[in-house]
C-alpha cells in the first residue's frame, strides 16, 4: 500500500497559468484563478492603496485591479493587445492581475517544485512560493499570491501612516 501511495505521490501533477509580467514568465496555482479576461481600463478608486488601479465590473461584481508588475517591483503594465485581467480568488476575496500576456496552462510533476535558493528567500524574494524546474527550458517563479495581498496591506498601511490616519 505504501508503495502505491508513494507511486501517486510521484505521480502527482500541479496546474500552472503563466503569464508574461515585465519581460519574465511567472507562473500561478491554477487552483487560485477563476478565469482570464482582456485587459479593460480599471476604474480607478481615489484613496485606494497606490498598487490598486481600480476596479473592473466582471459581471456584476467589482473586482479590484493590480498591476502585477508594480506589485513585483517591475515596470507598470503598458497595456496592449495581448494583456489580460487574470482573476485569481484567495481567502473568498476576488483580485484582478493585469498581466502583459496570458501564455499557457502547463502540467508539471510536482517534483519539478522546488524552494527558492535560500539566498534569495533572506534577501526579500518572499512573493516567489516555488521555483518550477523544466528539462530544456529556463525555470519559472510561481507566485505566492498570499504575498501580493500582504503586499496591498503594507502599501495601505504605510499610506495611512504617512497621512496621520
Amino acid at each position: 500500500m505504501q508503495a502505491l501511495d508513494a507511486s501517486a505521490a510521484a505521480d502527482a501533477r500541479v496546474l500552472l497559468g503563466c503569464f508574461e509580467v515585465g519581460g519574465c514568465t511567472v507562473a500561478i496555482d491554477v487552483a487560485q484563478l477563476r478565469e482570464i479576461v482582456r485587459h479593460v481600463p480599471p476604474t480607478p478608486l481615489p484613496g485606494a492603496p497606490a498598487l490598486i488601479e481600480g476596479v473592473i465590473d466582471l459581471r456584476g461584481r467589482l473586482v479590484p485591479v493590480v498591476d502585477l508588475g508594480r506589485a513585483l517591483g517591475a515596470a507598470p503594465l503598458r497595456p496592449g493587445r495581448r494583456s489580460r485581467i487574470a482573476i485569481a480568488e484567495l481567502d473568498g476575496l476576488l483580485i484582478g492581475l493585469a498581466v502583459d500576456a496570458a501564455l499557457e496552462i502547463l502540467a508539471v510533476p510536482a517534483s519539478a517544485l522546488d524552494d527558492p535558493p535560500a539566498l534569495a528567500m533572506n534577501s526579500g524574494c518572499e512573493a516567489t512560493r516555488a521555483v518550477v524546474r523544466r528539462p530544456d527550458a529556463p525555470p519559472i517563479a510561481m507566485l505566492s499570491l498570499e504575498h501580493v495581498l500582504e503586499s496591498l496591506y503594507r502599501a495601505a498601511l504605510a499610506r495611512g501612516r504617512q497621512e496621520g490616519r
